[in-house]
């Protein structure tokens, strides 16, 4: 279907069903992308054992990394290609393995080239693990072919 003929669901669908397939880092860890629309993502992974450090909880990079791919499913969700600008983390719990953590991604603020998003990290009890900010940019492409 044609991209001006979409509703904004579907185009944020389709958006992500192209990212995801050629999401080679998500897919290796085992990550899911559980939902999508516009300005909003929710993608999952399951904490394995080689995703631990040394105090045996998840490194914090496997976590980081969860958050960033919501954030880039979330602002790329309106088929203009979009990349991080700035980032930070703030990680307010440990998790173990076998733990199943889910990184919801929100939009706070668009416009023109620029946009800011909340990514907040929980487990599958629904505590918070990790609280994300991103800072994105807008370059001149789409994610879905032409």
């Amino acid at each position: 279907m044609k991209e001006s003929l979409m509703s904004p669901m579907a185009l944020a669908e389709a958006c992500g069903e192209s990212m995801f397939g050629a999401d080679n880092a998500s897919q290796a860890l085992g990550m899911k992308l559980e939902s999508i629309e516009p300005g909003r993502a929710v993608m999952t992974m399951k904490v394995r054992r080689d995703m631990l450090n040394g105090h045996s909880s998840c490194h914090g990079g496997f976590i980081f990394t969860l958050a960033d791919s919501a954030f880039a499913f979330a602002c790329n969700s309106r088929n203009v290609s979009t990349v991080g600008q700035a980032c930070s983390i703030d990680y307010v719990r440990p998790v173990r393995e076998g733990e199943t953590l889910s990184a919801l991604a929100v939009e706070r603020h668009l416009a023109g080239r620029t946009g800011l998003y909340d990514v907040t990290v929980s487990n599958e009890n629904g505590e918070d693990i990790a609280y994300f900010r991103g800072k994105s940019y807008r370059i001149n492409s789409t994610v879905l072919p032409s």
